[in-house]
């Protein structure tokens, strides 16, 4: 089993920054991607940003230029520093972390974090 545990969130001003942090545990072969995904009330939840193994990135249009995904492979990490926040960027954010896991090496698996509350006030 994979678990992901969240952490960083909080309440910010608008122009404020937090840093997301989520670190993976378990039975790990290889981690192929890391990402943070978000949900607000009443919206779908969407791909904010995501990291391959490789250091590939990618990033929703909203948050280019303001956040910064990176990733600690040898720790099984990932961040996200958001910084310029605006109030709608008020979500649970999700880590999320695609797996292959020892005895299933050949395959690949998506666990989800248990969510981090980002507010952003006006």
């Amino acid at each position: 089993q994979v678990r992901l545990v969240e952490s960083g969130g909080g309440l910010v001003h608008t122009g404020g920054s937090l840093r997301l942090s989520c670190a993976a545990s378990g039975s790990i072969f290889r981690i192929n991607a890391m990402g943070w995904y978000r949900q607000a009330p009443g919206k779908q939840r969407e791909l904010v940003a995501d990291i391959t193994s490789d250091g590939s990135t990618y990033y929703t249009d909203s948050v280019k230029g303001r956040f910064t995904i990176t990733r600690d492979n040898a720790n099984n990490r990932v961040y996200l520093q958001m910084n310029s926040l605006k109030p709608e960027d008020t979500a649970v954010y999700y880590c999320n972390s695609r797996v292959s896991p020892y005895d299933l090496r050949d395959n690949e698996y998506a666990y989800w974090g248990q969510g981090t509350q980002v507010t952003v006030s006006s």
